[in-house]
């Protein structure tokens, strides 16, 4: 009997962190494709989830953080044309957490041009990209429940559902 080849899904998994500082900020920094967003990325192949989030936290503002709890788990239900010699984006899962400042001073890098702590109740205003909007607020309304979301962002962005879970 021949069985048929089978081919996996492929999805990044991601992972990004709202970090907040003893005095009620949050770090946001200023990416150079996106405008303001809270730091994170894409986990490497073999990094556990928190250490990449650890890094990517640090490669992208200079701050070190300690990661909290989960508060959110999205979906980018789509793929999309690449950049920077990558040729499709797959669809990704996110893991948003709550970080806790642990040291470091916010810095520009290779993705961002500028990186600060700014009070929690302007941040919302500063986020530019839908995406990061929608993940921000879930952040905002958490209650102890990590919420999940799913949506598209290409070639517009398309909320397609959030719940609590």
């Amino acid at each position: 009997m021949l069985t048929a080849e089978k081919t996996l899904p492929v999805h990044s998994v991601c992972a990004a962190g709202v970090v907040k500082n003893g005095r009620g900020e949050v770090l946001l920094m200023n990416n150079v494709r996106r405008g303001w967003e809270f730091p994170g990325g894409i986990i490497e192949c073999g990094e556990n989830i928190i250490d990449g989030l650890k890094r990517e936290i640090f490669e992208e503002t200079g701050v070190y953080a300690e990661v909290g709890e989960l508060f959110c788990v999205s979906s980018n239900t789509c793929s999309y044309p690449g950049y920077n010699g990558v040729k499709v984006i797959p669809p990704k899962v996110i893991l948003d957490f709550i970080c806790t400042y642990s040291g470091g001073e916010p810095c520009p890098s290779d993705e961002s041009t500028e990186s600060g702590f700014f009070p929690e109740e302007e941040a919302l205003g500063m986020i530019g990209s839908p995406v990061y909007k929608e993940r921000f607020r879930a952040y905002l309304e958490y209650t102890g429940r990590p919420v999940y979301m799913s949506y598209k962002n290409k070639p517009d962005f398309i909320f397609e559902m959030k719940k609590e879970i």
